[in-house]
Order: structure tokens, then sequence, then C-alpha cells
């Protein structure tokens, strides 16, 4: 199979400002042909790439190093910033922002630091948790993403734009991004690989420290790993046979366990990369030992890790998180079958701390 082109360029050549792309999630190279193609010279794409990525400039009339007269004559480009349209600190010091976008659609961010010691110290990491479309349209049943409905994918700038925001606030680099905010990556393939591409080589951060996360979509985990980045693709899993993996994710109806696998095996195959597959553990439907032996034996063999993560309760379903004594007690059987498994608790807000809950509530 052919590979698919990680992204292709982008015209800015146009003559109403108005049909512009916007200029966040550009390369230099790009950014040096468009300043040329103005009549500039060529180091100017170099310093607009540095005032776009490191600066965070938000309008090109604020450029310092750029004439004044080329300035106002920029003043309509759009750059691609989004605006805080709300945010919500945790005491463990994570916060969530709504972001509102140019045509008013709402989005979350996450920013998520990671202290050096316990409580107290310097930031050692700080996460961003991206989204990829507004709202979602996988409508899995325990997700307040997916109860919000689906609007449209978001454009690289808009994804780009989430990670930087959250440089600003914080006022240090990110060194970890994840795609695992609203939406489904898979479903919009193509400015997730731009956005990823840029994030790495724009925003600096190493191929290694991004992460995407996916439901499954038929043959779109195939052709993602024929771009053979060294990325982590991270699977939704949420259940080990189809029976209970259709009641809890309606597209699974069309696309079986067995070929979901079959298709991450051959992820792990072409790019060398193991996958890690996420299981919501949701108290009394998915998180018995019987569970946790039979996701035990389709992983076998499987260059994989799985990341259990205890529910979050939304307003709108009755599914529970389980207890610590059957969480570890689900841990316990994976780790006696050699099933690679570690748990994330989840960090943040107190209310509200699901995806998809703050903008619901906010919106």
């Amino acid at each position: 199979m052919s590979a698919t082109p990680l992204v292709s360029q982008v015209d800015f050549n146009s003559e109403k400002s108005e049909l512009i792309p916007p200029l966040l999630g550009a390369s230099l190279a790009e950014l040096s042909t468009w300043v040329q193609q103005q009549g500039q010279p060529a180091y100017r794409g170099k310093q607009l790439h540095e005032w776009i990525y490191d600066k965070g400039v938000r309008s090109l009339s604020d450029i310092s190093v750029f004439s004044k007269q080329w300035r106002t004559e920029l003043a309509e480009v759009p750059i691609g910033r989004s605006i805080l349209h709300y945010r919500s600190e945790a005491p463990d010091a994570t916060v969530k922002y709504l972001l509102r976008l140019t045509d008013g659609q709402i989005i979350e961010t996450v920013g998520i630091p990671t202290f050096a010691e316990r409580g107290e110290g310097p930031k050692a990491r700080l996460t961003v948790c991206v989204s990829t479309q507004v709202g979602c349209p996988m409508a899995c049943d325990f997700c307040a993403t997916g109860k919000g409905g689906y609007k449209r994918n978001l454009a690289r700038h808009e994804i780009v734009d989430q990670v930087l925001t959250v440089q600003e606030d914080f006022q240090q680099r990110v060194s970890n991004v994840v795609f695992m905010g609203l939406g489904e990556p898979l479903l919009n393939t193509e400015n997730v690989l731009a956005a990823l591409k840029s994030l790495n080589q724009d925003v600096g951060i190493g191929q290694r420290s991004l992460t995407v996360s996916t439901v499954g979509i038929r043959d779109r985990i195939r052709q993602f790993a024929q771009n053979n980045l060294q990325i982590t693709l991270a699977v939704s899993l949420h259940a080990p046979n189809q029976a209970l993996r259709e009641k809890l994710i309606p597209s699974a109806r069309a696309y079986p366990l067995e070929d979901l696998l079959a298709e991450c095996r051959e992820y792990v195959e072409i790019t060398g990369r193991r996958v890690t597959f996420e299981y919501v553990l949701l108290a009394g439907v998915n998180d018995l030992p019987e569970h946790a032996l039979e996701l035990s034996k389709c992983l076998r063999g499987f260059q994989s890790h799985v990341n259990l993560i205890p529910y979050n309760p939304i307003q709108e379903v009755d599914y529970k998180r389980p207890n610590r004594d059957r969480i570890q007690a689900f841990v316990n059987v994976l780790k006696q079958q050699n099933t690679a498994v570690s748990v994330r608790y989840s960090r943040g807000l107190e209310a509200d701390a699901a995806c998809g809950q703050l903008r619901a509530s906010k919106n």
C-alpha cells in the first residue's frame, strides 16, 4: 500500500484575504514561500515562524520586526488563534479551557502538569489533551462528548492553537500532547496528521511524546501506519468481546473486535511501536475478573499495553466507577496473565471532570 502523504502544501496565494487559510500550522518552508509571494525577502518567513510559534503572536500587525506599512497590509490575514471562552483550574493544578473558534463553536482542551516531586516542586512535564472535532459522531454510550452530538472537524490550526494556548497560560513548554479530547481523530485524519507534523517540526515536540487515541475506524489504523510515525497509538477498547463492545460503542457493530485487533497487529508490524489499549472500567459492566481474563486472551502475543481508566460519571447515564478493590482485582488478573497494565486515575475537576461535560455546562 502506498504511503499516505503527511500533509499537502497549503495554498496561501489568494487575492482575497478572507480566503487565505490561517497561517498557524504552516511550516517554515510554507511561510517562507508565502512571504515571497507578498514581495518580501525569504528571511521574513523565519521571522514570521518565530513570532507565530515561539512568541505566540495573535495578529500580524503586532510583529514589530515588520515594517509598519506591511503590518497594515497584513492586518486582515488570519493567524488562526482561538478566543478563551472559559477557564477552570482544579486543586491539583490541572486546567480545563473552553475555546471559542471563529465560527462560534466551542471546544475543550486540558493542560495537565506533572510535578517533579509529589505535591510541591517544579513542573517536570506539561501534557495537553487536545480535541480534534466539535463534538463526536461515535456516540459511545458512557461518553459526555457523544451525548452532545457532532458539528464538524477541526482544522489543523485549531488543533495546534490548543497547544499554544496551554503553553502560554502555563508559561512553560509543552512536553506531551494527547489527542484524547472531543472527537474521533481518525475521522479527521488529514488535519490530525498535519497538526502532528506542525507540533513536531514547528512547536518542537518529539514524535514519541505525541499520542493519538481512536475508538477504531475500519482501515484507518492501517492507513495511519503507512506514515510510519513514531507516535503512540491508543485504541479505546472498553470491552473484551464483541457483544459487550457493541453495547458500549455503537460503531463497533460495523467493525468487529477481531478485525480491529488484526489491524492493530498490522500497525505494530509496520511501525515497530506497541499499541496502548484504553479500557474504561464501568462498575458491574466490564470490570469483573472474567472480563480481565478474556481481555488478556484477546491480547496474547500482542506488543501492547493496557491503560485502565476508572470511569468519570456523567448525569446522562447511570454507569458507576468501580471501587479500588475491584480495580485492583482487575489489574491482578491481567498481571497474572503477563499483560502489561497501568491504571490512569483522572486528574482535574471534581465537577465536570469527564471529557465534554464542561463544554455542555458552559456552552
